[in-house]
């Protein structure tokens, strides 16, 4: 029987072709170990799994959505255990969020979304990014939620996604100007907009809260994004910079261990250098060459004269 994906389900990206490959071998040897979640005819979660179930000629087993609530569990099951951007994870956490908004228009039974995703702050927890990445994600999945897929999915970058926003809603990217500090200055309209530490300018946001407080959490969140600047040039790079950072790291400690161990050879050498002039000393010879052979000789005669 086929089975289509679940909507929710349909918002993570498949699996890169070497993974996709490495996975259908490992089921055609060891068979499925994870069971596809199903709910309501559709797959929730185990998309890749299924596909590659099929590829390697496997029959899936399969097991029903316990309850609870959908969001939560695609989220918990799917968001941090693959390899995505900030902004993919963003742009999936504000469509899943959307999604579960629109199941509850004129069907009450639904309830809320989901509570502990009502503000930015706790999307922003929840996909593992910074509150300025998580707004932009936000921004474009209200506009353009086909948009925001091709973010999740890695198509596009979320900075070209809002930059295609800005665009398409005819407003032109406000220049970026220093935020007022003077405690006398009178706080800025919710509509003007807001300048982070790193050049970003956000809009259309209400502001939830004291400027200075929202100006002092942005300046937080770039000393976090200033150490990743230094090495990442692209959202869509991060994957793979990642795995160099770590192999760099690596071949750091390894060359740190190296130069430990040589520290402590030319130790131990400089220390028997010492007792072997020691010993010349003792049987009248400076020669370092010469000083084994003449150990020996005063050793054989010592023995001799006893």
């Amino acid at each position: 029987m086929d089975y289509e994906l679940h909507p929710l389900c349909t918002l993570f990206p498949r699996l890169p072709d070497a993974e996709f490959s490495a996975l259908v071998a490992d089921i055609r040897e060891n068979g499925l170990r994870q069971p596809i979640v199903l709910h309501e005819g559709m797959i929730l979660d185990g998309g890749n799994r299924y596909r590659a179930c099929v590829a390697a000629g496997v029959t899936p087993t399969y097991t029903t959505f316990a309850g609870g609530n959908l969001v939560s569990f695609v989220l918990s099951a799917n968001l941090h255990r693959r390899h995505m951007t900030p902004g993919q994870q963003a742009a999936i956490v504000a469509s899943a969020q959307d999604w579960a908004k629109a199941q509850t228009v004129g069907r009450p039974e639904k309830g809320k979304a989901v509570d502990h995703l009502d503000t930015v702050e706790q999307r922003a927890a929840a996909a593992g990014t910074s509150r300025v990445t998580q707004m932009k994600a936000d921004k474009v999945a209200k506009a353009r939620p086909d948009l925001a897929r091709k973010v999740a999915h890695g198509e596009i970058s979320l900075p070209k996604a809002v930059e295609r926003v800005d665009a398409e809603s005819g407003k032109p990217a406000p220049a970026p100007k220093k935020p007022a500090l003077a405690p006398s200055a009178a706080p800025a309209p919710s509509v003007q907009p807001i300048v982070a530490p790193t050049g970003d300018v956000l809009t259309g946001y209400e502001l939830d809260g004291d400027p200075l407080q929202l100006l002092s959490e942005l300046q937080k969140e770039n000393e976090d994004l200033t150490k990743q600047i230094a090495i990442l040039t692209a959202e869509d790079t991060k994957a793979e910079l990642h795995k160099m950072i770590l192999q760099r790291d690596h071949h750091m400690r390894q060359q740190s261990e190296a130069m430990d161990r040589a520290h402590e050879s030319r130790k131990r050498e400089k220390q028997t250098m010492t007792r072997l002039m020691r010993c010349g000393k003792a049987v009248g010879e400076e020669d370092p060459s010469k000083i084994p052979a003449a150990v020996e000789a005063l050793a054989r005669q010592l023995k001799q004269a006893a």
